[in-house]
């Protein structure tokens, strides 16, 4: 049976929902991220795109190209709720529904060929369906994999529906440049340019021999199937998690101790903020940072006892990063947990008057949108 896999992607999702709830962002150059010399872009409007801005981008960088921009720390127990709906649209849409992230999701429509007039028209019943309930635009890829949907989903934003016929995967491939590629980084991307490679079609006139010459044989396997466009993976519908975490790439690498303490504390207020909500509380907290060369190191400590508290988890991952002593040249940070426990389920030790205090907090920024009300106080631990 020939497969058809949907990717949607909610288009500048968070400021989206900013745009939708404050009129005075509409049509204008908006940025959400940590505010402050230190800050991290999360994401961006169109309008701010237009000067260079990007996710991932030092706050700092983006303040220069966009000085008229508006920058905002951004509303995330909002953009959560708005997520939940669009997750239950696509209840409706699929059986098989594989999050990705807060706002984008595969569905797996093979063998619903009976249940639409046809795979364009679903998917535009779809997105007019969300962009009614929630306000939000959505941009789907479809195709016979993950890899070319997702690839898809990204081509005509905002608001984008793009498919891809099996019969036409190479048409649709070639042309473009290989970055487009999952996997191939600036690093990547760098070799295969000094080798003339710079479309997806002169990847794939390269032989699998070459690649695993200058890759090896994982890395050559992976370009040499994506290359023609073959990826079996299935859509894997998530159950309970097994992690809860955030990370992020630096366009820029850090350079300083300060800078990723700055950032790892606003991972951590974010990892502790969905514990919450999730109603767990983790056992073990674990530090990823990656350098320049891609070396990657993980580092995990379990805590006293099992907790949801953003000041717990930052101390950890404090800890856990002045221990690798690695402090220049940080592409990217993440923060995570494992090793849940149900909220209700207390310790000895348990101190309620943390639990109330992070109630207060988690009240506030659900009301006035301003994640990391807690900041001040960790940075004086």
């Amino acid at each position: 049976m020939e497969r058809i896999i949907m990717h949607v992607d909610m288009d500048a999702f968070f400021a989206s929902v900013e745009q939708l709830d404050h009129e005075e962002y509409r049509g204008k150059p908006l940025i959400v991220g940590g505010i402050g010399g230190r800050g991290v872009v999360s994401t961006c409007s169109y309008e701010a795109r237009k000067f260079g801005v990007h996710s991932a981008m030092p706050t700092a960088k983006a303040m220069k190209l966009c000085p008229q921009g508006i920058f905002i720390q951004g509303n995330y127990p909002r953009y959560a709720e708005v997520s939940q709906q669009i997750f239950d649209i696509f209840d409706h849409y699929s059986p098989l529904i594989e999050p990705l992230s807060i706002d984008e999701a595969f569905l797996d429509l093979t063998g619903m060929e009976r249940l639409m007039d046809s795979p364009r028209q679903y998917a535009l019943k779809l997105k007019q369906e969300i962009k009614e309930k929630t306000g939000i635009v959505a941009s789907v890829g479809i195709a016979p994999n993950k890899f070319l949907a997702k690839i898809a989903s990204d081509l005509e934003k905002p608001d984008g529906l793009v498919i891809v016929n099996k019969d036409h995967v190479q048409v649709f491939l070639d042309p473009l440049p290989v970055r487009r590629i999952w996997g191939v980084g600036a690093k990547t991307a760098a070799v295969l340019d000094r080798m003339r490679v710079k479309t997806v079609a002169d990847l794939r006139k390269m032989s699998y021999e070459e690649l695993h010459k200058t890759f090896g044989d994982k890395t050559a396997q992976h370009l040499f199937l994506l290359a023609q466009g073959i990826d079996e993976r299935p859509v894997a519908p998530r159950g309970r998690a097994k992690s809860i975490g955030n990370e992020t790439t630096f366009s820029e690498d850090l350079q300083s101790a300060e800078a990723a303490l700055e950032v790892l504390l606003y991972l951590s207020v974010k990892v502790g903020w969905r514990l919450r909500q999730a109603g767990f509380k983790a056992k073990t907290v674990q530090l990823k940072l990656r350098q320049s060369d891609f070396s990657t190191f993980t580092r995990q400590k379990q805590l006293f006892e099992p907790s949801n508290f953003d000041n717990d988890i930052y101390t950890v991952i404090k800890e856990l990063f002045e221990n690798l002593n690695i402090t220049r040249g940080i592409r990217l940070l993440g923060v995570s947990t494992t090793g849940f426990e149900e909220m209700e389920s207390l310790s000895l030790f348990h101190d309620e008057k943390k639990d109330r205090l992070y109630q207060a907090i988690d009240d506030i920024n659900s009301k006035y949108g301003k994640l990391g009300v807690t900041r001040g106080a960790l940075l004086n631990k």
